[in-house]
């Protein structure tokens, strides 16, 4: 349901014939854009139920909420609201003013926070909110997020820290439910899937290096 949504409201985009290059210099056929989801109440509100269910579904234990500026704010205030439990967010860095603290909302010292982010590609966003998070005295040993790219550097990053890393769908699913409404050709998701498996050549291999 979850991948149906994302694919509903066109917030992944496969274009393997025109591919975008990323703010980190990476070429990519594959682009995802869920801050889309608030503009579509009835698919959003399946990610905040399936973020409901899936922490029911693996007993989370937690006091708090916290979610990643800034397309992570939208998902964990709603899903706060849902469930009726504090909320904060984490700044990608810390103000040059005022308190110049990361963590808005209230204090999270001896409290356990679930971390909720929009997408983890390689981590290293998310990870940061988590060491501050964790220099507050917050308890944090688990991420929620609505897709990953699953790539094994995030996976083993998550690991090294000690956190779980729990999404509600896979890039596998996706693929194969754009493949059956035809979004695009074997062809197509061959290099779609190529890219996945090593994202860092894939423009060499393909044409597209500069």
């Amino acid at each position: 349901e979850i991948a149906k949504a994302l694919l509903k409201i066109d917030a992944v985009r496969f274009n393997p014939k025109e591919p975008l290059t990323f703010k980190g210099g990476n070429i990519s056929p594959v682009y995802v854009d869920n801050r889309k989801f608030p503009f579509y109440p009835n698919e959003w509100h399946k990610v905040i139920e399936g973020f409901a269910e899936l922490i029911k579904k693996k007993n989370l234990e937690f006091d708090i909420i916290a979610g990643m500026e800034t397309a992570g704010i939208p998902h964990s205030a709603a899903l706060s609201f849902y469930l009726n439990r504090p909320s904060i967010f984490v700044r990608k860095e810390a103000k040059d003013h005022g308190t110049k603290s990361r963590i808005e909302g209230g204090k999270v010292q001896g409290k356990k926070v679930l971390l909720i982010e929009d997408l983890v590609t390689a981590g290293t966003s998310s990870l940061s909110g988590v060491k501050a998070l964790r220099e507050e005295g917050a308890i944090v040993n688990d991420c929620l997020v609505i897709i990953s790219y699953g790539f094994k550097e995030s996976q083993d990053a998550f690991k090294n820290v000690g956190m779980a890393l729990r999404s509600l769908t896979t890039f596998e699913l996706v693929l194969r439910e754009a493949l059956s409404q035809g979004k695009f050709s074997e062809q197509e998701i061959l290099m779609i899937k190529d890219w996945f498996s090593d994202r860092h050549g894939w423009a060499a291999r393909h044409g597209f290096a500069k």
